[in-house]
């Protein structure tokens, strides 16, 4: 199964183009220039996969949390790709993308938590599973950092920026975060091979019922709540 994936939801932007065990990918930190990386970067795969999109089984996208533009960015350029080459999508959260590196690497439970700004952050809690890659253990959140507990008893490996952001989550019962671990950003190499997966199971749709998940629906904190932190 050939699969192309994308991410611009968070600091990070990245593609990755997936077939069987092979996987092509770029990433680069960006800042705000995701709109002006994203599409050369799937040129660049395809270029060196010698592919084209027609020649693809589905697209996977990520859909959030993360910053409202780059969220919207990444599920716009993924239905702008699937509609042109009738392509079914598969949506991928950031916290399943951030997860996933540690459940790949032989964690049995995973807490993926990112900088949500304002004084909160994004978070979910997984657990390894054959079939799907992963299983959610809870419902992704957006909390202050003091409001960050395990769903559920037993070790987790930490993954994520909200650990840099947040230093005193790492102290949490139960929970172990390499320093290398809280400076992690989702990548579309872990995208893709959950939308290989969900593919699989026939779990594609339709572009145009791809939604973006935000947690939340505030943007910026107004001038009083800023004085008040």
């Amino acid at each position: 199964m050939r699969v192309l994936s994308l991410d611009t939801a968070t600091e990070g932007c990245s593609v990755a183009l997936q077939s069987g065990a092979e996987v092509i990918a770029r990433f680069a930190e960006v800042g705000r220039s995701h709109a002006q990386q994203i599409l050369s970067m799937v040129d660049a795969v395809l270029a060196e996969a010698q592919w084209s999109l027609s020649m693809l089984d589905g697209l996977a996208a990520s859909v959030g949390p993360g910053s409202f533009t780059g969220v919207r960015i990444s599920v716009a350029v993924a239905q702008g790709l699937a509609f042109g080459a009738d392509l079914p999508v598969v949506p991928v959260t950031t916290l399943e993308a951030l997860a996933l590196q540690v459940l790949q690497r032989g964690a049995q439970q995973a807490m993926a938590c990112l900088d949500a700004r304002m004084g909160e952050v994004y978070w979910g809690s997984f657990g390894a599973d054959p079939k799907r890659g992963l299983v959610a253990l809870g419902p992704g959140q957006v909390s202050p950092p003091n409001s960050v507990r395990p769903p559920t008893a037993g070790e987790y490996q930490g993954i994520g920026r909200g650990f840099s952001a947040y230093p005193q989550l790492v102290s949490l019962a139960g929970l172990n975060v390499l320093p290398e671990h809280g400076r992690a950003l989702p990548h579309a190499r872990e995208i893709a091979w959950l939308g290989t997966l969900r593919l699989g199971l026939g779990e594609g749709i339709d572009p145009a019922v791809l939604q973006p998940l935000y947690l939340r629906d505030k943007v910026a904190l107004t001038e009083a709540e800023c004085a008040a932190k």
